[in-house]
């Protein structure tokens, strides 16, 4: 009688591991997590830009179109939260984008960004290692206004206004991130009074851009 007792307890056992086991199992993650976008990052940007500069003045107006290049390093701090992924970014960029226009013969007006920068809220969706965002904030640039008659001159200010744009980023590996980005900055309008014989003026910047980017996350 024992010796069956025992049998069946073992029968018994064996019938309910199977199900425990599923129980246990079904309280598992069916697959492994994705990429992990939370953490810090430093990389290098460059692509191009092109935009309008449109000058006032009391010897009249022009709007010389701007084009160029630039090229430059960002930092970031990213936090997710499900699919969710929200964070800042900050930028500074080397630019070359410059331009200029007629005011009469021999007389032309310039604009040239020699630098610009901004300081960003990022939020965005993620989709294991792609990151699909919209960004925006505040922007600044060096940009120098020039005008060519005579003995010519220019003059560089600190133009400040706002920035937004969108772009899609793409874990390689861990640590390795490269992306895409547009922005469309808007760089306020800026008085200069400028040296006798010249023309005083209101300069108002405007600007597209579209790059790529590198990064490392930490």
């Amino acid at each position: 009688m024992r010796r069956l007792t025992l049998a069946s307890a073992g029968f018994f056992a064996l019938l309910s591991g199977p199900a425990l086991a599923a129980d246990i199992g079904a309280d598992l993650p069916m697959t492994a997590p994705g990429f992990d976008w939370t953490g810090y990052y430093a990389g290098l940007q460059a692509g191009y830009g092109w935009g309008r500069s449109d000058i006032a003045g009391t010897e009249g107006a022009a709007s010389p179109d701007l084009d160029g290049g630039f090229v430059g390093g960002h930092v970031a701090g990213l936090w997710q939260f499900n699919q969710a992924v929200i964070g800042a970014r900050a930028e500074l960029n080397y630019s070359a984008v410059d331009g200029s226009a007629q005011l009469s013969p021999g007389n032309s007006v310039g604009t040239d960004i020699k630098w610009l920068g901004s300081v960003n809220a990022e939020a965005g969706l993620a989709a294991d290692r792609w990151l699909v965002y919209g960004v925006g904030g505040v922007a600044f640039a060096g940009i120098e206004t020039s005008q060519n008659a005579g003995t010519g001159f220019a003059e560089t200010r600190t133009g400040t206004g706002w920035t937004i744009g969108a772009g899609v980023d793409y874990a390689l590996s861990n640590n390795i991130v490269v992306g895409a980005q547009y922005r469309y900055y808007d760089f306020g309008k800026e008085h200069f009074d400028v040296p006798d014989d010249f023309s005083d003026r209101d300069q108002d910047v405007k600007l597209h851009t579209l790059g790529v980017n590198f990064s490392y996350k930490f």
